[in-house]
C-alpha cells in the first residue's frame, strides 16, 4: 500500500484519516481541496486541477485525500488501494456539524495562503455550505461508490470500506504494526 486514495462524503474524516494514514505510512499528504480550492473559494480550472494532481501522483507514494470525479481516470489508473470511508448517515452528519462550528467560530484560514475561512453564515445559511452539500449528497455518493466497489473489485486495485470509527481506528493501528 503505497498510492493510496481516501474516498467518502463530505464529513466522513478523509482529512484527519488520510493525514494519520500517511503518517503511520510515512508517505506524503496530498490533500485534494487544498489544491482545488484558490483565494475567495475559487475553483482552480479543471484542466489545471487535473494536471496539477496527475503531477503529483508521479511520485513513488501518498495518501491522496479527495472524491473530484473529475480526476478519477488519472488518479485511480496509478492507485494501488482506495479507502472509502463509509461511516453512517448520523455520525457523518455530527462529524461535518461539529467541524463546521468549530471552523465558524474559530475563522482561521483553511488552507494556508488562500484566506478561506469558514463562517456562520456559510456554513448554515449559504448555498455554499458544507453542510447541505453534505445533505443533498450523501446517499448519491454512497450508491456511487457501491457500485465503484462492484466494478473494481476484479481489478488488481485493493479495495477497503471502513464502515465505522472502530473499523477505522483497528484500521490505522494494524497499519503501525506492519
Amino acid at each position: 500500500m503505497r498510492k493510496v486514495n481516501v474516498i467518502g462524503t463530505s464529513g466522513s474524516g478523509k482529512s484527519h484519516f488520510s493525514k494519520r494514514l500517511a503518517a503511520a505510512l510515512d508517505v506524503t499528504y496530498i490533500e485534494m481541496d487544498a489544491i482545488l480550492w484558490q483565494p475567495d473559494w475559487q475553483p482552480l480550472e479543471t484542466l489545471e486541477f487535473v494536471m496539477t494532481i496527475q503531477k503529483i501522483i508521479s511520485n513513488p507514494s501518498f495518501v491522496l485525500d479527495g472524491n473530484h470525479s473529475k480526476t478519477n481516470r488519472v488518479k485511480w489508473s496509478v492507485v494501488d488501494t482506495i479507502i472509502w470511508l463509509d461511516l453512517g448517515f448520523w455520525r457523518t452528519f455530527t462529524q461535518i456539524l461539529q467541524r463546521s462550528i468549530k471552523r465558524s467560530y474559530a475563522r482561521s484560514e483553511i488552507w494556508p495562503g488562500t484566506g478561506n475561512k469558514e463562517s456562520f453564515y456559510r456554513s448554515f445559511f449559504s448555498s455554499e455550505s458544507v453542510i447541505w452539500w453534505m445533505l443533498k449528497n450523501y446517499w448519491k455518493t454512497k450508491s456511487k461508490y457501491r457500485i465503484l466497489f462492484k466494478e473494481k473489485s476484479s481489478s488488481n486495485m485493493r479495495l477497503i470500506r471502513l464502515r465505522s470509527r472502530a473499523e477505522v481506528e483497528a484500521f490505522l493501528v494494524n497499519i503501525r504494526r506492519s
